[in-house]
């Protein structure tokens, strides 16, 4: 399994939102700044994001972009679900010969487990735990300034 740059950008730009104060529109372009991502790529990135419900648009001089549910209902798997489409290890088309235990055997014990196992973590891992742990590292280092 490889995650895209659209599944990883959307992550990040999700976590920097989250941490941003949630009545307080954030323009698309701090975020890009912010992440070092082209603004052209995470323009699409949050249209894909927007269109599927996660986040909303407010347009106008003091426009951008707010979380559409709280942090905590945010599930990694959800935000890299509707940016890469299924989530698999051995790929969802993998070609099992018809009548090949040993085929079977291992996609039933390794991929259909590890699948398992996979979106069991993403589904149980939110955007409030990212941002909470983002804040903690962030509060060791150097911090970041929003909006």
């Amino acid at each position: 399994m490889s995650v895209s740059t659209k599944g990883r950008y959307g992550l990040y730009g999700m976590v920097d939102l989250s941490v941003c104060p949630k009545d307080v529109p954030v323009p698309l372009v701090s975020i890009a700044k912010r992440q070092g991502i082209s603004l052209n790529y995470l323009e699409q990135v949050f249209g894909a994001l927007r269109k599927a419900g996660l986040v909303k648009s407010i347009k106008g001089p003091n426009g951008g972009y707010l979380l559409n549910r709280q942090p905590e209902e945010i599930s990694c798997r959800e935000v890299l679900e509707i940016l890469e489409g299924d989530i698999s290890t051995a790929g969802k088309k993998l070609i099992i010969k018809e009548g090949n235990i040993c085929q079977e055997t291992v996609k039933e014990v390794v991929w259909d487990k590890l699948d398992n196992l996979v979106l069991t973590f993403l589904e149980n891992l939110t955007l409030a735990e990212l941002r909470d742990e983002f804040k903690k590292k962030e509060y060791e280092s150097e911090p970041m300034y929003y909006i």
